[in-house]
């Protein structure tokens, strides 16, 4: 098999040990997982299918396109954005069901004959769902619905927006036939019990992401490698990559490697990324490109066709680069082969 020059090494492990902490923080409510984005980039089969082996049983996507690469692997998912005209045909897939956002798509799902669905309630985020006047008047009567959810805007701020949402969610509770009720994400679930209702929703911190300091247990699950295509000396006052923005002060050992921003290592990174050997971190120089990127090797035993793993934790990857941790995530691209460890 010709296997590609870069690499992300998945941590199976981290990846259960995230989801039986967040289950173990969210009390009595039932754990599931977002898989959405192709497992935020790691790949929603393999995610999905260990998940499931630990016990988790409510997964979401963003669309049908999404559930139907899911249809075999036995896990049941609901579809964040709904049902338009187009999803019909997709509609009836045997492992989702839709979460209803506007009066149109609950109408449509009426009119094909209903079924069990999920419903998005918006509580001020101003994104998708119905509104608390839409219940009132009527327009989930007669819906078979197993969870009623909204969405938190700022879950990640300490800020009295979570709980104005909170409170007019709550109000909800026994206005509809809904069999749940649902708030909260990753960060949700550190904002503590009142937040955590019959389910939660995490995403990010599955895959090793903190959006809060509650969730520092978190554990690294992606880390991207790549193979060294030269090693070179570049000599004192001789400059590095595009718009010669790194200049060498004395000799220096760079190393070479096949990874850039089309791989989702974001220019950012520029002057202010880590390669790792061992514990050593050795400095991206100058401009990250397309396809490349510079490190200083130093004395490091660093030869062609070795692999360096990048330093990504995400807290700390998202400080350096200026991305969000979800683009850190989402944004690696379709050149890596995806190792699970």
């Amino acid at each position: 098999m010709n296997r590609s020059p870069c690499r992300l090494s998945l941590d199976a492990a981290a990846l259960v040990h995230n989801w039986r902490l967040l289950d173990r923080m969210s009390g009595t409510a039932a754990c599931g997982a977002a898989v959405k984005a192709d497992g935020y980039g790691l790949g929603a089969r393999e995610v999905a299918r260990r998940l499931s082996d630990a016990g988790c049983r409510d997964f979401f996507v963003a669309t049908w396109a999404e559930a139907r690469a899911l249809v075999d692997t036995g896990v049941t998912v609901s579809v964040f954005h709904g049902l338009r005209a187009e999803d019909m045909a997709l509609a009836g897939l045997r492992n989702a069901r839709p979460v209803l956002n506007t009066p149109v798509q609950v109408n449509r799902w009426k009119e094909a004959g209903g079924g069990l669905c999920d419903v998005m309630v918006d509580t001020g985020m101003n994104r998708l769902g119905v509104s608390a006047g839409d219940i009132a008047a009527g327009l989930l009567d007669g819906l078979a619905i197993d969870t009623l959810m909204t969405h938190l805007a700022s879950a990640d701020e300490d800020t009295p927006i979570n709980h104005t949402q909170r409170e007019r969610f709550a109000a909800l509770a026994g206005k509809t036939q809904a069999r749940r009720m649902s708030i909260a994400n990753s960060a949700g679930i550190a904002l503590g019990a009142p937040y955590h209702l019959d389910l939660v929703r995490p995403g990010l911190a599955l895959y090793g992401g903190v959006p809060r300091a509650e969730l520092r247990d978190i554990r690294q699950v992606a880390r991207p490698e790549a193979q060294v295509l030269q090693r070179r000396r570049v000599g004192a006052g001789e400059t590095v990559g595009y718009n010669a923005t790194w200049t060498a002060l004395a000799d220096t050992e760079v190393a070479i490697v096949n990874l850039g921003y089309a791989d989702g290592y974001w220019r950012g990174f520029s002057g202010k990324g880590h390669a790792l050997v061992g514990e050593a971190r050795l400095p991206v120089l100058g401009r990250v490109s397309m396809d490349l990127i510079a490190v200083d090797c130093g004395a490091f035993d660093v030869a062609e066709s070795d692999w360096l793993a990048l330093d990504y934790a995400l807290p700390q990857a998202a400080a350096a680069s200026g991305m969000s941790q979800y683009e850190l995530l989402t944004g690696l691209g379709s050149r890596f082969d995806r190792i699970w460890r």
